[in-house]
């Protein structure tokens, strides 16, 4: 047995808000529309991951979600653009990570970083 992938589930009254988030800004792709779940996927392969923090780091919240990006920076750009609010960084911080906190248009708190 083998675990394949690990996806997490976003309750929302606005799934056509998750494009200009996760499609936009983040340039994943829809993978699946049933019209009650939207699926997002990246594009390459992931290897599937899950964590447990008592706290997010540098005496942040734990975020809901982490999303590992190849360019940080134009990703924070695309979020500005898109008008999300930035809630932390971009920072870099002592473990080797390039990040910043963001909110999801609903309410989840998404940690996008990259390795430095």
């Amino acid at each position: 047995m083998a675990v394949r992938r690990i996806v997490p589930n976003v309750a929302a009254d606005r799934i056509d808000a998750a494009n200009a988030f996760y499609g936009n800004a983040l340039g994943m792709q829809v993978v699946m529309n049933l019209g009650w779940i939207v699926t997002f996927a990246a594009v390459g392969d992931m290897t599937p991951q899950i964590s447990v923090a008592t706290e997010g780091g540098s005496g942040t919240a734990v975020p809901d979600l982490s999303i590992e990006v190849d360019d940080v920076s134009d990703v924070y750009r695309k979020m500005q653009r898109e008008g999300f609010d930035i809630e932390y960084g971009p920072v870099i911080e002592p473990w080797g990570v390039k990040r910043f906190y963001v909110r999801d248009p609903f309410g989840r708190l998404v940690n996008i970083l990259e390795h430095c």
